[in-house]
């Protein structure tokens, strides 16, 4: 079981940067596809990006690559995200998420869900872009 505790959301104006950290604890962290997923009020939770457990591949959404940059520490059991030129369409709330299953598309987008027997989610952090 992996627990996971997110940090480094907060109040931005646009343009901004944040970097978003997930610390993990318990064990085989570091076998994991880590990733992040924000969900905005009155929309769906959406997956951000993700990065697999040596760190050379990663995986985005078409809106956010190019802009944001996930990353991690296996020493430090941390995953970050660190968002630049940010929008005010970015705010949301931003969950970690372990044992994820990617796949990417044609187009050079990816997409990644919880791997079956997965769903082991953070308690999220607010982040919040005024215009």
């Amino acid at each position: 079981q992996v627990q996971l505790v997110e940090s480094g959301g907060g109040l931005v104006q646009a343009g901004g940067s944040l970097r978003l950290s997930c610390a993990a604890s318990g064990r085989t962290f570091s076998t994991y596809i880590m990733g992040w997923f924000r969900q905005a009020p009155g929309k769906e939770r959406e997956f951000v990006a993700a990065i697999n457990w040596s760190g050379d591949t990663t995986y985005y959404d078409s809106s956010v690559k190019g802009q944001f940059t996930i990353s991690r520490d296996n020493a430090k059991n941390t995953v970050y995200l660190q968002m630049n030129s940010l929008k005010p369409e970015d705010s949301a709330v931003y969950y970690c998420s372990a044992g994820l299953s990617c796949v990417r598309s044609g187009s050079g987008s990816s997409t990644c869900s919880p791997a079956a027997g997965f769903n082991t989610w953070g308690q999220g952090t607010q982040v919040t872009v005024s215009s």
